[in-house]
């Protein structure tokens, strides 16, 4: 038996999230790999990732890992997975590893980038990539507001409803906020995320972007830990999960460099 870790992209807008749902008739990220490569294995196939999306959300740099008696080389699985699953999911790279690699457990940060514009009219191209918002945003206040996030907190203030987590308490590594012409980028790096962790806090950011919160106010919010100091979720079609790190030792491949896990680079 083989352990395979792939690193994949989706477009979020064609799926109902990444996890398999109990109505077969929705289409997920998980299913759709599952099934193509359960025929390039000959035998059913049950993915783990290192990161469950939800609907509308999109990745560049998802792990996930499965295990597989067949005798296959890494190509196989790239080059037949996709032929075989939807136009909206590519597969970059596989390699093998030993069966104490986990996409999940063994992940030791997640990074994230939430994509937006405040720019009137809508732009049709950006149409399910972008969020549309509301602005005019301030980006250098919403990343001076960000940086009260910066270390470990109980997160519950931005955690959904409900978020089956056993505890909110998470390391935000890195955050910040950057602009370029009418996007906005908000990067957050953290050990892991709450369900809708992200969306949340982008959401309340926005208020104090459009100057309707003072940038303590983001601090504030943190330190009462009730999800109802927050603002409105922002829209899951800005988010993008662009890579997941490894110890060393489990070290992979880098991601392949995709918009918009590029657009921070050039900020």
């Amino acid at each position: 038996m083989t352990r395979w870790v792939l690193g994949v992209e989706y477009d979020g807008s064609c799926f109902s999230g990444f996890q398999r749902q109990s109505a077969p008739s929705l289409p997920t990220v998980q299913g759709d790999l599952e099934a193509a490569l359960g025929r390039i294995a000959d035998h059913p196939v049950r993915l783990i990732c290192a990161g469950r999306t939800d609907a509308g959300v999109h990745a560049t740099g998802q792990v996930v890992h499965f295990d597989s008696s067949a005798t296959r080389a890494p190509m196989d699985w790239v080059r037949g997975g996709n032929t075989l699953t939807h136009s909206g999911i590519c597969i970059h790279w596989a390699v093998a590893r030993d069966e104490g690699f986990h996409a999940r457990f063994s992940a030791v940060w997640r990074r994230y980038l939430y994509v937006m514009t405040d720019h009137r009219p809508r732009q049709a191209l950006l149409r399910d990539r972008v969020a549309e918002v509301t602005g005019p945003l301030d980006a250098q206040r919403m990343g001076q507001a960000a940086q009260a996030l910066l270390g470990e907190h109980d997160f519950s203030s931005f955690r959904a409803a409900g978020c089956q987590a056993r505890h909110a308490r998470r390391m935000v590594q890195h955050i910040d906020v950057r602009r370029v012409g009418s996007l906005l980028a908000v990067e957050i790096q953290a050990n892991a995320f709450l369900q809708h962790m992200v969306r949340n806090i982008v959401g309340s950011l926005l208020e104090v972007g459009r100057g309707e919160r003072a940038c303590s106010w983001i601090g504030e919010v943190l330190a009462e830990r009730d999800r109802t100091r927050a603002g409105v979720a922002a829209p899951p079609e800005g988010l993008y999960l662009v890579e997941v790190g490894y110890p060393l030792e489990q070290a992979l491949p880098a991601p392949i460099v995709t918009w918009p896990a590029s657009w921070a680079g050039f900020c």
